[in-house]
């Protein structure tokens, strides 16, 4: 460890290993530490024992009934990725999807009026939803397909609006919708998890409204993909990326101190009596409880269910969104439920997740409304955090940190603070056209390329046939999309 490296990260949870990742794949000597024994850090996957040992005591009885604990993978931070969003291009672009598996998540919901509804996935589930009013659904298709072929350069396609400038309140009266339209358009499909975006440039909305069409139309039933064998697979699989480019990793390695210059920099860390010096530090909000400060708390609950969620048609795996204004309160309500068919938990068992923003002195309560829709229940799981930031941007101590993990179901807003780190760190925007590869990578690479040669000048090709089609792309992985055209549910 007494070395110096290029930067010291501390804590391998999903944000911090995805820098690890980055920065070692630019040529970056990187040092990558964990007080714990696990990977993943806030973001862990637990077995059964585990759950019960931290949320209700080592001595706890584990009802048998729940089956056995190593057939349970529980994520402590449970979100979805888009699938075609910003993580899913991380992934892709640093080729960490060789290392793990994904599964499509089979149905996206929205409560509204006292009912579980489905979000419209086809056009003819769009044409029949009874989430927007009948006269209204031709509203719907006009906003979805302004959306979609919206260029600055070409006024035809403006509709007099500059959506850098006007406000989705303002784009949204435009278009004449309900306040009911706004709550599921808002919600259900530009995922926002208040309200406060309503008066903010429209812009926006209507990127986020891109990303659900387009990661839609990647699979149908859902925008959502999730990891076979939960999340932890995640940041294990950045870790293994960084060590193909020479990272070092230490677990069950505390930090004792940082070490500062006398500019008050920090310029190392100790360890166990051990000393390493780096020009960055980099750790998640833990390791430095004096430089950041809560901006909210989020309340979340693990349930085991022995059944799956009434009204989602039986899916195996699904999101329901409790819209704010369903029942009177200023953040919406998420519910994540997964099945043996993403290797987190026994067949016949489905692990239920709640999350909220905290807005009373009784959090836990706060989830009733999303409890009921889940009910019955086997066991549950409650806890509540902090959401931290950091106090500044680290250019003058040389500390960056992460942000907390937000109520959201999904990473978007995890790739941001991504983006935000990398560009604190080196000063340059995050490429993800391209990537370089490790020695390794290349000499395989070549040796490919050099068979591929022999092949093609020893093999006769005769016919004018066409070329076979590629293989379709396995269920759940990551599909590239047509620019331009319609949205899916235009």
């Amino acid at each position: 460890m007494e070395e110096n490296y290029d930067a010291i990260i501390l804590g391998t949870g999903l944000t911090e290993c995805i820098i690890s990742g980055l920065l070692s794949i630019r040529g970056l000597k990187v040092l990558h530490m964990d007080r714990n024994d696990y990977y993943g850090g806030a973001c862990a996957s637990l077995n059964l024992k585990q759950l019960f040992e931290q949320f209700v005591g080592s001595d706890a009885p584990i009802p048998d009934s729940l089956g056995a604990s190593r057939d349970y993978n529980v994520d402590l931070i449970p979100k979805f990725l888009m699938s075609q969003g910003a993580l899913v291009k991380m992934l892709i672009h640093t080729e960490v999807t060789r290392y793990i598996e994904f599964q499509k998540v089979k149905g996206s919901f929205v409560f509204k009026k006292g009912k579980i509804q489905k979000v419209p996935a086809t056009e003819s589930e769009a044409l029949t939803t009874k989430l927007v009013k009948f006269w209204e659904k031709n509203k719907l298709r006009k906003l979805l397909n302004f959306i979609a072929n919206y260029d600055i350069s070409n006024p035809k396609t403006t509709q007099g609006m500059d959506i850098n400038v006007v406000t989705t309140r303002f784009m949204f009266n435009k278009f004449g919708f309900s306040p009911d339209s706004v709550d599921f358009i808002g919600h259900a499909m530009a995922l926002f998890t208040n309200d406060d975006y309503l008066d903010r440039p429209a812009i926006e909305t209507v990127d986020r409204m891109k990303l659900y069409g387009e990661s839609l139309a990647a699979h149908g039933d859902s925008p959502y993909i999730y990891p076979m064998y939960g999340l932890s697979e995640l940041p294990q699989g950045f870790a293994r990326l960084a060590a193909i480019f020479g990272g070092t990793y230490m677990l069950r390695k505390p930090l004792d101190e940082v070490i500062y210059n006398e500019e008050g920099q920090a310029v190392g860390v100790r360890s166990e009596g051990e000393i390493a010096r780096a020009r960055y530090i980099v750790g998640d909000p833990s390791y430095f409880p004096d430089r950041v400060r809560s901006v909210g708390r989020v309340v979340r609950c693990i349930a085991i269910l022995n059944h799956p969620i009434d009204n989602t048609k039986n899916a195996d795996s699904t999101q329901i969104i409790i819209p704010q204004r369903q029942v009177n309160r200023r953040n919406d309500i998420f519910i994540t439920c997964l099945s043996h068919v993403h290797c987190i938990c026994p067949r016949g068992k489905f692990i239920a997740f709640l999350s909220t923003e905290v807005e009373t002195d009784t959090p836990e309560r706060e989830l009733d409304p999303a409890l009921r829709l889940i009910h019955p229940v086997e066991q549950t799981f409650y806890s509540v955090h902090d959401m931290l930031e950091p106090n500044d941007d680290g250019q003058q101590s040389k500390i960056f940190i992460s942000k907390s993990y937000d109520a959201a179901g999904h990473f978007e807003t995890t790739s941001k603070d991504v983006f935000r780190l990398f560009t604190a760190i080196t000063g340059q925007q995050l490429d993800l056209s391209s990537r370089p590869r490790s020695e390794a990578e290349a000499a395989a690479q070549q040796a490919v390329e050099e068979a591929q040669a022999e092949q093609t000048t020893t093999t006769t090709t005769t016919g004018g046939d066409a070329p076979a089609p590629p293989p379709p792309a396995p269920e759940g992985a990551p599909a590239e999309q047509p620019e331009g055209g319609e949205h899916p549910l235009a």
